[in-house]
Formats: structure tokens, sequence, C-alpha cells
């Protein structure tokens, strides 16, 4: 299975952190925030890697990323969405020609996880699954609607709610079969003007074709300034612990 990194957009939240380089490319304690994502594919087995960049800094991920060989990449390539704005679908069509009618594991370039998506991948056959995650603020997040008959089936995601049906967030994390660029065609922006992530999950929710698992391990978006620097304080301690050696 091939990976997709979606590193566009241009970082407003973060002004005036982002005037000097893309957001993906800030430091989470001893490394550049894409790396997480990064190390999340390539722990899972995934190799070939496309990474979709936008924005004024686009070219200073080359000078960061190389050709990818430090990270066990063996392929990285890049692709650029014209819209900075233009939304997380829009930004995931441009990877249809490097997905080759094959399935695709996707992630934000923002998501910082210590979770092992390994099994997920393996078992993955058609159609859909997202990665959940319970959280203290989900009006930020596209939050699941649960089946109360049945709490394994997930009947719609509401996109940013502002009364949330659950306290679990779809985070950045999917994976998708080769339909999925269909779906997106599809799909018609949102208000925001945006093609909206959410809408392609629920056409697979319709369809009855989306599954969902959730992430066992840290997860967080940095993508504010408070999600930055939570984020750089876990993985200050995660790193600097001492290792426990036993006796």
């Amino acid at each position: 299975m091939k990976g997709v990194i979606l590193a566009g957009g241009l970082g407003t939240r973060l002004y005036p952190l982002t005037y000097a380089t893309n957001k993906h490319l800030l430091p989470v304690y001893n490394q550049p925030m894409i790396f997480y994502p990064i190390q999340t594919l390539v722990k899972a087995g995934i190799t070939e890697i496309m990474i979709v960049v936008s924005g004024p800094h686009s070219g200073d991920f080359i000078h960061v990323l190389k050709n990818g060989k430090e990270f066990g990449i063996t392929h990285l390539e890049y692709a650029y969405q014209e819209k900075p704005n233009g939304g997380i679908a829009d930004a995931l069509a441009l990877a249809e020609d490097f997905a080759d009618s094959g399935a695709i594991t996707v992630i934000l370039g923002d998501n910082t996880t210590d979770a092992d998506i390994s099994p997920s991948i393996k078992s993955f056959k058609e159609g859909a699954l997202v990665f959940v995650k319970k959280v203290s603020d989900p009006t930020r997040f596209g939050v699941p609607k649960f089946d109360p008959s049945d709490n394994k089936k997930i009947l719609e995601i509401l996109e940013k709610p502002k009364d949330p049906p659950s306290d679990f967030a779809v985070t950045g994390l999917y994976i998708y079969d080769k339909n999925v660029f269909e779906h997106i065609r599809n799909c018609k922006p949102s208000g925001r003007g945006e093609l909206e992530i959410t809408d392609v999950n629920n056409v697979y929710i319709q369809k009855g074709q989306l599954g969902w698992a959730e992430l066992d391990g840290y997860w967080l978006d940095a993508g504010t300034y408070d999600t930055l620097l939570q984020a750089n304080v876990y993985w200050s301690k995660k790193e600097s612990a001492p290792v426990k050696i036993s006796e």
C-alpha cells in the first residue's frame, strides 16, 4: 500500500510562525512536524509516499526531506495544490495517478502519533477506514455519530458540530480504496468553499463501506498554538525519558 501526506494550506492559525516556513516544517521537540507522519507510515510498512504541498514555502520540503532515504522511504514524490484553501479532499485528489488504482493510507501532515496502524493496514480490503480518538474538544473535528443500537457502527460524521454526538474525533488518518477519487469528484464545495473529507467519508457510510478503529496510543494534531505546545511537551518527555534497564 502507498501513503499520502497532506501538508498543504497556509497555516494561518499559526501566524506569525508560518510567515517563515510551512506549518508542517515547524519543530515538534527535536524534529520537524512532518517527520512524525512519515515515521507513522514507514513504521507501518509503507515506503512509497507522496507529499501534497501548497503555498509560498513549498520548496522548503525538498531541503528538509531530500529524497527520503534517511527515513526508509523507497520512493518519495510531491504534488502541488494550487488552491491552498481548497480543502483536504481537494488535496487528496492530486494523488490519483500516484495511487495507481490501489488502496492508500492518508495522514495529515500536522498529526503526531505513536500508534501502530500496521494491523489495520494489513487487514484492509475495501471501502474506507477512519481512525478515531477520544478528545476533550470534539467541536474542532469531524465527530462520528454512533448507532445507539450498535455502537460499532457509525451513522454519520458531523463536521465541527456545536453539539457533538460523541467525544470521539475523526483523526487526520484514513485508509481508502481506489474509489475515493470518484467520490471526491462527485462532492460539492461546502459553505467554506472547500471539498470536505467528511463529505467523502459520509459517502462511504451511505454505501455501508466505512469502518473505524480507535488509535491505541498518543495522538494530537499540532495545528494551533496550544496543540503545538502540547505536542512539543509530550514528545520532549517521551524522547528524553530515561531507558529502564531490567535487572
